[in-house]
């Protein structure tokens, strides 16, 4: 395994963090420092260290697909409202990856591994997150298209998104990026109001038929092409 697959493995950074810290002399194997890229590593056999404090690939890590209901908050801070990991029941500590406002609803992924936040919320990435909304009134074709070449949101305009029309008041819309409350005040912006924002897909990973305040484990082949880049 190549030196900064394995640091990215074991959770300290990501594959191109990895290769900075290699080229910095951080990162030694069996005690040698090592600065040469594509420099590869036995998991099972070498020792390696990252500015001198071993490092080693957990085989614990956890991946979980949450159909998160409305009315919970996602985030790992206990105070008056509900949140999600209310909904999972294991004693290992995890945490949401990235968030849905209280009032939607939909795929949430929650996991112990420190990559995956900034795999999945870095603009650089381009992972694509797909939603349901049903919107008050009938949209237009025209605001559909609008939302979809861009709309300026505090003075900076939205990325091209793509959207497909279910019925006169719900459409689907695939984002790759993930501002505040982005879906709301795009429709808003267009004069309509979301009474419905259901998230379906983040990346590779589908919601599927997980009912509402359900969770799953990722499957193998799903979490493999999620972390296939790392």
């Amino acid at each position: 395994m190549r030196l900064q697959k394995f640091l990215s493995a074991a959770g300290v950074c990501s594959r191109r963090e990895g290769e900075t810290y290699i080229l910095k002399g951080r990162v030694s194997i069996n005690n040698t420092i090592i600065t040469e890229l594509g420099t590869k590593v036995d998991p099972e056999t070498d020792r390696v260290a990252v500015d001198d404090v071993p490092v080693t690939i957990r085989k614990d890590l956890i991946y979980i697909a949450l159909n998160k209901p409305c009315g919970y908050v996602t985030t790992c801070r206990r105070g008056d409202d509900k949140i999600v990991l209310d909904l999972v029941d294991i004693p290992d500590r995890i945490y949401p990856v990235g968030r849905l406002d209280k009032d939607s609803s939909g795929l949430l992924l929650l996991t112990n591994d420190g990559r995956i936040h900034h795999y999945l919320s870095h603009p650089s990435f381009d992972h694509e997150k797909e939603y349901e909304v049903t919107v008050d009134k009938p949209i237009s074709t025209g605001a559909l298209l609008k939302m979809e070449k861009g709309i300026s949101l505090m003075g900076k305009k939205t990325r091209p998104s793509v959207i497909r029309r279910l019925a006169g008041k719900r459409f689907r819309m695939t984002l790759m990026e993930g501002r505040n409350r982005q879906v709301r005040r795009m429709v808003q912006k267009v004069g309509n109001t979301v009474l419905r924002l259901h998230r379906i897909r983040i990346s590779n990973i589908k919601i599927g038929h997980l009912t509402s305040g359900s969770w799953r484990h990722l499957k193998k082949t799903e979490k493999e092409e999620l972390l296939k880049n790392l």
